[in-house]
């Protein structure tokens, strides 16, 4: 959007599916780059290398290896995780949430970030992992 002569704003918009945290920072950095006259290092492989090995068929047993092991992971009756409540649940399941909002302060933030970076994770992946640690701790599951 151009505001002056000299002045505009880019407005980018990218549904969630197809991009993440580590996708978006490369986006980025190679935005600022090219925005700052620097050439983009030639890709290794196109998306049609890509397209290419995912129907070959090698990639097709691998995929039929996967699909099988997961059917066998979730074959059955599926784990009902046993949280305590300070009531019974319902004998009709519901979807119905709540949410509930909080502040992390700076440093823990800082922490939080320094923490990924340590690991070569995204803050989802260690949020995530600290919430799956929570939910071990309250059912032992």
């Amino acid at each position: 959007i151009q505001l002056k002569e000299h002045e505009h704003i880019l407005l980018f918009d990218m549904h969630h599916i197809v991009s993440d945290g580590v996708s978006i920072g490369i986006l980025v950095e190679e935005f600022n780059r090219l925005y700052e006259g620097k050439d983009l290092s030639p890709l290794r492989i196109q998306y049609k290398d890509y397209a290419s090995w995912q129907q070959s068929q090698a990639h097709n047993q691998q995929m039929i290896k996967q699909e099988a092991y997961w059917l066998n992971v979730f074959d059955g009756e599926l784990p009902v995780l046993d949280l305590p409540t300070d009531y019974v649940r319902p004998s009709v399941r519901s979807f119905a949430g709540d949410r509930i909002e909080f502040v992390v302060d700076h440093a823990r933030s800082m922490g939080l970030k320094r923490l990924a970076a340590q690991t070569g994770s995204t803050l989802y992946m260690v949020l995530l992992a600290a919430y799956t640690a929570l939910l071990h701790k309250y059912t032992g599951q």
